[in-house]
């Protein structure tokens, strides 16, 4: 895929990173600490609770009082964990896209592809409304993964508390499996890439859009997470978000090329 194709996918995983206030929001915050932090009472459902509540045990090696971290070891520890973070999300993107690219050449059905663009750009519909608080229905589809993330969350516990960049980087790459709605949709958009090495692609771009925001928590922290708790900020990420599924729609439908709008629609017809 060239970089015009994944510069929309960068663009949903930007908009979108409001989303992962919520879902990562914690988990980075808690690098930006020399001990663990006490949680904030969560309003998302899901397996946030549970992270919050094993990030708030007392810790031996990191008494109350202590100093914060290092800035450069703050860095590091942000910057490892979203490593791997992004490595699990091009992980999936790769199976997704080599399964589902494997599936095609061997089965050639043109109407079940296209059938998977309109569902594809229906999700980017969804995420936007979801992200705007005006439709929930993804919150549905997170909990449907609970069952995966059930079997992973055991591994965190030698990881607690990240105390270095090896820890995080770990964390990372487990909490990338974390059920999201957001993930989900990108996803579809990685199996109809064809290939893995594509599906890989469209997951680092995504991941790559969600970088400044996760960044920015883990090294400002609360300050940050106020700000982008606010509405405004939600509908403005939720909209463009939306946007982008509705061109992907009218391409979808009208079975023609759109000009240079193509190159701001994530799926269309093949």
């Amino acid at each position: 895929m060239s970089g015009l194709q994944l510069l929309p996918i960068f663009l949903v995983g930007l908009a979108g990173s409001v989303h992962c206030v919520g879902m990562c929001g914690g988990i980075v915050g808690a690098l930006s600490a020399a001990s663990r932090p006490r949680p904030r009472p969560q309003s998302r459902p899901g397996p946030q609770p549970v992270i919050a509540i094993a990030l708030a045990a007392p810790s031996p090696a990191s008494p109350a009082g202590a100093p914060a971290v290092a800035p450069a070891d703050r860095l590091a520890r942000v910057l490892a964990y979203n490593g791997g973070r992004i490595g699990s999300y091009m992980l999936s993107g790769a199976l997704a896209g080599g399964l589902a690219g494997g599936a095609q050449s061997l089965a050639r059905l043109a109407g079940l592809q296209i059938g998977f663009y309109w569902l594809a750009n229906l999700m980017l519909v969804a995420l936007g409304l979801y992200l705007m608080d005006a439709w929930r229905g993804l919150a549905r589809l997170e909990a449907a993964g609970q069952p995966v993330w059930r079997r992973v969350q055991p591994l965190l516990a030698p990881l607690l508390p990240m105390d270095s960049a090896a820890k995080a980087l770990a964390l990372g790459g487990l909490w990338g499996w974390l059920p999201c709605g957001m993930v989900y949709s990108v996803l579809l958009t990685a199996m109809l890439s064809g290939s893995a090495a594509a599906g890989a692609a469209v997951m680092l771009a995504f991941g790559l859009g969600t970088l400044p925001m996760l960044l920015g928590l883990g090294l400002l922290g609360a300050r940050l997470r106020e700000t982008l708790r606010r509405r405004a900020v939600r509908i403005a990420g939720g909209l463009l978000v939306l946007s982008f599924g509705l061109l992907g729609l009218a391409r979808a439908a009208n079975g023609l090329s759109l000009g240079w709008i193509d190159a701001l629609c994530l799926t269309g017809h093949p």
